[in-house]
């Protein structure tokens, strides 16, 4: 689209690859650059705080609370350069047009462009859900003002985040472990995984049994000849399902009302059925509908792409993010399932051409979202512009990643306009009675679909892998009433219930979705942030929580159970909805939820509580540290209290010893949690790393402290006749004697260790013999592995078995020999990953003594929790490494300065000492004043 004769434009949107977009469909006349994203933020550290307000007593916030709850917003480190790029073309255009995304993250980043760049030139607000050049065009030409609602409602969210997490995860700090962080949506999102595992913890299963009957028709028409059948009655009594039990005791429920068959019980009554006659004794045939599912969403879209794609959340939206960048969909953070009427003609137009006119109903479909206060006015997310373009058509301009989603989205978006599937159910029961004169029902179902509809174009997966799909069909014999039947085989079959499962993070989004909490731009950062935080692990597609999130939990569950509740959380998401919509004031609403005013806006409970500032001053000394960082699990057949510790160097093992009296031992002072050093109170065991919660059974613990890295006696010295005793310490099992202690090699393990082996363990080092020099030569175990030593010189053996039999002659000469240090040729990158946006420099991904890492030749960038160095985007690595040359080259150390010598004192000088000594022993002592804080909780 040209621009007016003379008049250029500086357009500013988000990120590079979208800027390159953008600028190919507008031309000449206008000039496109990215922000790179937020351009300015609260203080993240103390650093970051400006000179003038480091005095002040909100500075550790960045939010005034006292001031209307004003903002100190400062530019990122890593934006600076950006910004004067940004100014200097500001004062060389004519107009200025912000097109950051359409949501309130975009709003509040064009509202910060205009506070920071303060142009001098009209700016202009231009929205747009995909990137085509129709709709760039259109865009241009119907620009509008920045939403300040939209922006007070982002501005809002941020500052509660802050103030929620600034504010509670000091105590965590002090409480449970440093560096811990809590956070309004993070939290609740991990209380939600927690408590599955606990439920899985006190799951306790059941066994139950059933037939199933293979049955034949005598004269087979249409159909198969044979079908199953499953006993599903006894007497008119209904036989138990996994229903039926109780999930904690594994008993059949009170009042249920089932005969609960065991092994012995379905194997005999199969017996007593055998060659009975079996007869029809109803068949209730339906016809089946299904209507389409309605187009993606974010959470759907996250969901789906996990189940089929195996994609995590963040994966998800990474590719999503290029595939609208580049204009092949449009704008994946969507909560609304509504489709424009030309992305309508668009699919009724390809179902007509790939799959028939009679694929597409007489009107278009139209579908009505679940999601609270979804934004009902943008477009759910669907394949970019006026005509779609088929999987097939964009297959080589695709990664394998994209395609597939591309793939996903458009599928999805084609079906939610074609006809509904339709066919047939029947439901048949079956009777026989056995030779003991027992009436045995059997039941059947089948489904036929006779028009796949839109099934053709796209199945839905569901979280049960065992669950049959929809387009499945399960075909049965045409039956009538009374109709003879002869069973072709009876077999029992046994069943165990099985505890909840899992969530995945499909699941979790949806869990959060149905509660109101989180929105489309959340859901993949808390994700992220609850696994980048150790709260929970992946295991597959399994979402595990750590016992820190367990003690993390736990201590807010007893202390502050409103902030983690659901409903509340959910209704500050309400309220900063209506703060968008204009009918709520921000301050009003932080007002409410910071000091407890019930005048305005907010949740009452926390308002009549005095706000979220007295709530974690004022309960601060009644919580005790060892008991929240104190899991239980059980009591064991002698009685004596098993319960996980949570301690500074991880989780272990504490069993009371018999007849001790269990409870809480007063907190340690340092407010660190337990820890090692908490006290003996009985004996301990490590768990083992990657052991979740639930498989802490009492059968495994006994393992553990018995046999697999706890205490053992493995027989007695027979030179001194003390016992020798397998340990598990801080830095692995090891063996002890006496005074004699020595680590396993490794070679070895706790559970085969055998007496012998602890005895050579023991002799270590071991004495070769002595030099011709007389000096003696040993052989012995260290930090780089196994060596032998003579005074000061060291070589190392290439076994661990040559200890113990190495001789002296091949140690000295071993010795003898010049020591050799090979240098070992540089591993390969691991990745590649093109030059850095900002620098221009290639960016690689190395694998470094402490993990794989990013580096630009200059800074190096430490991959965080849960990324791997396939996933990791360009932009994202850009942005660790801006955050690691903002805050520039470590300090180097500088070497310890040597002691000055003691002056000589005189007389005189000591009797001033002596006094000065006496009176400082009588005075009372000063308290240190309190450390500040250096962490940064992250909201």
């Amino acid at each position: 689209m040209p621009s007016n004769a003379g008049t250029t434009r500086l357009v500013i949107v988000e990120s590079p690859a979208k800027a390159k977009t953008i600028s190919g469909y507008l031309g000449p006349g206008y000039v496109v650059e990215a922000s790179f994203g937020h351009v300015r933020d609260l203080p993240r550290n103390a650093a970051d705080v400006p000179a003038k307000y480091k005095g002040e007593p909100w500075a550790r916030l960045g939010v005034d609370v006292d001031n209307g709850f004003h903002a100190l917003y400062v530019v990122s480190p890593d934006r600076k350069q950006q910004i004067s790029k940004l100014v200097k073309l500001a004062k060389e255009v004519d107009e200025i047009f912000l097109a950051t995304d359409e949501d309130r993250e975009g709003e509040a980043i064009a509202w910060h462009l205009v506070e920071t760049l303060k142009p001098k030139v009209p700016v202009k607000r231009m929205v747009f859900h995909e990137i085509t050049k129709p709709a760039i065009q259109a865009a241009v030409a119907n620009p509008r003002e920045i939403d300040r609602d939209l922006v007070d409602a982002q501005e809002a969210r941020r500052i509660l985040d802050r103030l929620y997490g600034y504010e509670v995860s000091p105590v965590l700090w002090k409480k449970v472990m440093p560096k811990l962080s809590a956070g309004r949506v993070q939290s609740v999102a991990t209380r939600i995984v927690v408590e599955r595992e606990r439920q899985r913890m006190a799951f306790r299963t059941a066994e139950y049994w059933d037939i199933l009957a293979t049955l034949a028709v005598a004269k087979p028409g249409e159909g198969p000849r044979t079908f199953n059948a499953t006993l599903v009655a006894l007497n008119g009594d209904r036989i138990a399902t996994g229903k039926d039990f109780e999930p904690t005791t594994g008993r059949v429920r009170a009042g249920a009302g089932v005969v609960h068959l065991d092994e012995g019980g379905a194997r005999g009554l199969a017996a007593r059925l055998a060659d009975r006659p079996f007869t029809v004794t109803r068949v209730e045939e339906k016809p089946y509908r299904r209507r389409p599912y309605a187009p993606f969403i974010t959470s759907t879209l996250q969901q789906e792409a996990a189940r089929k794609l195996r994609f995590s959340s963040q994966q998800t939206m990474r590719t999503a993010q290029r595939l609208y960048e580049n204009g092949y969909i449009t704008y994946m953070r969507t909560d609304s399932v509504n489709l424009s009427e030309t992305a309508i003609a668009a699919a009724r137009r390809q179902i007509v051409e790939l799959y028939g006119e009679r694929s597409v109903p007489p009107e278009p479909r139209r579908y009505t979202g679940k999601v609270k206060n979804a934004q009902e006015a943008h477009e759910a997310i669907r394949p970019a512009g006026d005509n779609f373009r088929t999987p097939g058509e964009v297959a080589k301009e695709l990664s394998a990643e994209e395609f597939k989603l591309y793939e996903l989205i458009w599928r999805r978006t084609i079906a939610s306009q074609m006809t509904d599937a339709v066919g047939s159910s029947v439901s048949v029961r079956i009777r026989a009675v056995s030779s003991a004169q027992e009436e045995a029902d059997f039941g059947a179902t089948g489904k036929t679909i006779t028009d796949p509809g839109f099934l053709r174009a796209y199945v839905e997966s569901s979280d049960d892998e065992n669950a049959e799909a929809e387009d499945a069909e399960r075909r049965l014999p045409t039956l009538v009433k009374d109709q003879p039947l002869t069973a072709d085989e009876l077999a029992a079959q046994g069943h165990h219930t099985q505890p909840p499962s899992r969530y995945t993070e499909a699941s979790l989004v949806k869990a959060l979705e149905e509660l109101g909490i989180g929105r489309p731009s959340t859901y993949a950062s808390i994700m992220q942030t609850i696994q980048d935080r150790g709260y929970v692990v992946k295991r597959g597609q399994a979402m595990i929580p750590s016992f820190l999130a367990f003690a993390v939990i736990g201590l807010m569950e007893r202390h502050y159970p409103r902030l983690i509740d659901y409903d509340f959380t959910a209704s500050m998401e309400n309220e900063l909805d209506e703060i968008a919509g204009g009918d709520h004031a921000a301050v009003d609403f932080l007002t409410s939820f910071y000091f407890g005013s019930t005048n305005g806006t907010g949740d009452q409970a926390i308002a009549h509580a005095g706000g979220l500032k007295k709530l974690v001053t004022e309960n601060l000394s009644e919580i005790d540290a060892r008991s929240v960082n104190s899991i239980p699990l059980f009591t064991d057949d002698e009685g004596r209290e098993v319960v996980v510790r949570v301690g500074r160097y991880g989780p272990y093992l504490q069993r009371a010893l018999p007849g001790a009296v269990s409870g809480p031992a007063p907190a340690p002072a340092s407010g660190e949690g337990e820890g090692e050093e908490g006290g003996s109170q009985g004996d301990r065991a490590p768990i083992p790393e990657g052991l979740a919660p639930d498989e802490l059974t009492p059968e495994k613990v006994h393992e553990l402290f018995l046999g697999g890295g706890g205490e053992r006696k493995l027989g007695d010295d027979p030179s001194t006749g003390e016992p020798i005793v397998l340990k598990s310490g801080r830095f692995g099992p090891y063996v002890a004697s006496g005074e004699r202690k020595s680590s396993l090699l490794r070679s070895q393990t706790p559970d085969s260790l055998t007496l012998e082996q602890a005895l050579q363990l023991l002799r270590l080092p071991r004495l070769i013999g002595v030099a011709p020099d007389g000096v003696e030569v040993f052989a012995n175990n260290g930090r780089y592995g196994p060596y032998v030593k003579r005074g000061d010189e060291f070589r190392s053996l290439d076994s661990e078995d040559k200890m113990f039999t190495v001789t002296l002659d091949e140690a000295l000469a071993l010795l003898a020999a010049p020591k050799t240090r090979q240098r070992r040729a540089a591993a390969p990158p691991l990745r590649e990953m093109g030059n850095d946006p900002l620098t221009e420099k290639p960016l690689v991904i190395k694998d470094g003594r402490f993990g794989p890492y990013v580096t630009d030749g200059e800074f190096n960038a430490s991959l965080r929790r849960g990324q791997t160095p396939e996933e990791l985007t360009l932009e994202q690595a850009s942005e660790m490494l801006a955050e690691k040359r903002a805050k520039g080259p470590a300090p180097k150390k500088k070497a310890a300065k040597k002691a000055a010598p003691a002056k000589k004192t005189t007389a005189a000088k000591k009797t001033t000492a002596a006094k000065k000594t006496t009176a400082a022993k009588k005075a009372p002592a000063k308290k240190a004043a309190p450390k500040k804080a250096t962490s940064t909780p992250n909201e």
